[in-house]
Parts: C-alpha cells; structure tokens; sequence
C-alpha cells in the first residue's frame, strides 16, 4: 500500500546523495525533507565515493552537465558495489548530443533502478536520439488517454531491455517494471509552469526506494502520486496575486503535511 511506503520514509528518515543540478537543488533538498528524508549534495568527484557510503542511495540528475560527469559514473558505481538504489533523472536528454550520450553511458556502465524523465526524454534514450523542449516534453510524446495501450507497451518494453524501472511523468504519469505498469492520474496542468517539479520528484522517489527495499516498483509509484497529490493539495492553498513561485512552496509544505492515509485515500491510480 502507498500508505506504507510513506509511512517507511517517516520512519527510517532516508540520507539521499543527490549529484543534481544547480536550478532546483535547493528545492529537491526541501522536498526530501518534506517526506521525511536527508539530503546530501555533493558533485565534487574527490568526496563523492565517500558521500554515497554514507547515504542509502543517489539521485543522479543531468540538468546542468559540465565537471559533474565523472562524479556522476564515480558515485553510481560505488553506489552499485553497496548495493544502494540509484535514480537517474535524464533533464533535457533530446536537447542535445552530450545530454543524450552521458545519460546512455550511465545506463551502460551502472545499475539503475529507475529512470525517471518524462515522456520525451524517456522515448530519446529508447531511440537513442529525439527531441525535447529544452528540458520540457515535446507535446507530441504526451500520454493520452487516445495512446495510453501503446504507451504502457513502450514504457514496459523499455524497461525490460533496460532492466530498470521506468517513471514518465505528465498529464498521466506511468510508472512501470517489464511486467507491471501504475497508471497514475494525480497532479495539476499548474505543476508544469514550475521549474523543477520533476526533479524534486526525482530525490524524493529516490528516499521512497531506500525506505522501501524489495519493493522498488510501488515505492516508485507511491512516490509518484505523492507528488501529483501535492500538486492537488497544494492548488488549493492559492490566493489571490500568487503565482508559480507561491505554488512551489505549497507542494513542498503539502508533502511536509501529507500522511500515509491522506496518500492512500487522494492516489488515483490503476495497474495494468
């Protein structure tokens, strides 16, 4: 249940290496600390071995590359000898070259247990090329209720020749291993008008996997509408003259405030 893997996170208070970039970092440390975990940020490649040791897993986001690279595939193959979770979130892979070809080496050299980009992104590393926004999904790669059959069948069908979890996120996010796909509904249009809600999503699924171990799939998911549902929440704390910025403080507080069973009766969710 999604109650329990929130519940886990409160308990356990998961310490989560995050190698992520300099537009959100202060809001991914928030919202970890929102759902209960600790945050580390630490892109300096001489420490970074020594960091993740002392976490239980590493969020890897590539937003703004450059020095961090090395880090990056250093970090993530300490993580795989501790046997720590690793999260790679692919920001902007599509918009160019380097974006796309750091994120298919990660994906050679380590063991990764979730991707979590969105539709775009994800459809880039399947093909190995493709197009985003900048860092947003193309409008053509959205998941509709229209496409949903065949988007579920791509995401399950990356995910096995990946051998990972894949979460897509936007309007319908998907959340799926090669067997099982979470349909999930939660979340607002607004969300996207903020910049980093993905990668705020991206440290805290990355603290829901660490308090969840063996039950990666649903902590991924549970996470997921964790998110989207304090994207509802959060809505409606809106007052007049507020705007984007208003909006990102009410996310993080509403997962600040949010309790296993207000995450287990606001999912909207279907498995196929």
């Amino acid at each position: 249940m999604f109650k329990d893997c929130l519940d886990r996170v409160r308990e356990n208070g998961p310490l989560v290496h995050n190698i992520t970039n300099y537009v959100t970092v202060n809001d991914v440390a928030n919202v970890i600390l929102a759902c209960g975990g600790s945050p580390i940020m630490s892109d300096v490649i001489e420490e970074v071995e020594e960091i993740t040791t002392v976490c239980g897993g590493l969020n890897i986001n590539i937003g703004t590359l450059g020095a961090a690279i090395p880090a990056m595939l250093k970090a993530g193959k300490k993580a795989n000898e501790l046997g720590h979770p690793v999260v790679i979130d692919p920001v902007g892979a599509g918009a160019s070259r380097l974006r796309t070809e750091t994120v298919l080496n990660l994906l050679k050299e380590l063991k990764v247990d979730v991707v979590r980009g969105n539709i775009s992104e994800v459809k880039t590393l399947a093909k190995g090329s493709g197009t985003t926004q900048g860092v947003d999904a193309d409008v053509a790669d959205a998941v509709t209720e229209d496409n949903l059959d065949e988007s579920v069948a791509f995401v399950k069908k990356f995910a096995k020749e990946k051998n990972t979890i894949v979460a897509a996120s936007g309007a319908i996010d998907l959340v799926s291993d090669a067997e099982t796909c979470y349909v999930i509904r939660n979340g607002r249009s607004e969300m996207g008008r903020i910049t980093g809600t993905g990668c705020q999503l991206s440290g805290m699924m990355t603290a829901f996997l660490i308090a969840n171990r063996g039950n990666e799939l649903e902590a991924a998911a549970s996470a997921t509408c964790t998110m989207g549902l304090a994207g509802e929440i959060g809505w409606k704390y809106m007052r007049e003259g507020e705007g984007n910025s208003s909006y990102r403080n009410h996310i993080i507080d509403a997962v600040y405030n949010m309790t296993g069973d207000q995450l287990q009766e606001g999912a909207k969710y279907e498995i196929r």
